[in-house]
């Protein structure tokens, strides 16, 4: 029987090195970040289900026990309602301020506007990647319903547009009762977004 040695692999270049390093690198950060979104996705749904208790035992104590909600409470986080459009099968809390935290969280009332129930133009913020990403399906004659702790309010989209960062005049107060919904621009767009998704509806 013939027998034949077997042949050494040559040790590894640095270059060959750097890169199998640099693969076992990404790939670990890759898993940390899919942890992460994980994590904070499913810290998100969690406080969601919590903000919807919260929201039915303030209606609760109103209806029952003729608790008074005539003003909303406006501390940052605290549950002011919630939205919802049924032809998108969009439902999501609404919290007081627009932190990172809070958006992480829900949608946010933007300070300076209406507050839900109020007359005026009612503000609010919410994220392209995770709440607000239904929007891009929005369209003209669309119901939105936004239940606060004493009623559920009722709006029809009137126009869609996009806008720059900077413009404001959506945010303009109202003599009428109006609700404006503010996102990033576009969708899918990776990075920080160079423009804004505003929808606009009137109550009726």
């Amino acid at each position: 029987m013939k027998f034949t040695a077997k042949r050494r692999m040559p040790p590894p270049t640095r270059t060959q090195w750097v890169l199998r390093v640099s693969q076992y690198l990404l790939f670990g950060v890759g898993i940390l970040a899919l942890g992460y979104f994980g994590f904070t996705l499913l810290d998100a749904w969690v406080y969601q289900a919590k903000a919807e208790r919260s929201l039915e035992n303030q209606i609760h104590l109103q209806q029952e026990h003729k608790v008074s909600y005539s003003k909303p409470a406006t501390k940052e986080g605290d549950v002011l309602g919630r939205i919802e459009i049924p032809r998108l099968g969009m439902s999501v809390a609404v919290l007081q301020g627009t932190s990172s935290r809070i958006l992480r969280l829900g949608a946010g009332h933007i300070e300076g506007t209406a507050l839900p129930g109020e007359t005026g133009n009612t503000g609010i913020a919410g994220h392209r990647d995770t709440f607000f990403r239904a929007l891009k399906g929005i369209r003209p004659d669309d119901e939105i319903q936004l239940q606060t702790a004493t009623e559920l309010l009722r709006y029809k989209v009137d126009w869609v547009k996009v806008v720059a960062p900077n413009d404001v005049g959506v945010l303009a107060p109202s003599t009428e009762s109006t609700l404006t919904l503010v996102t990033c621009y576009p969708f899918y767009y990776i990075g920080a977004a160079p423009k804004r998704f505003i929808v606009h509806a009137q109550k009726y």
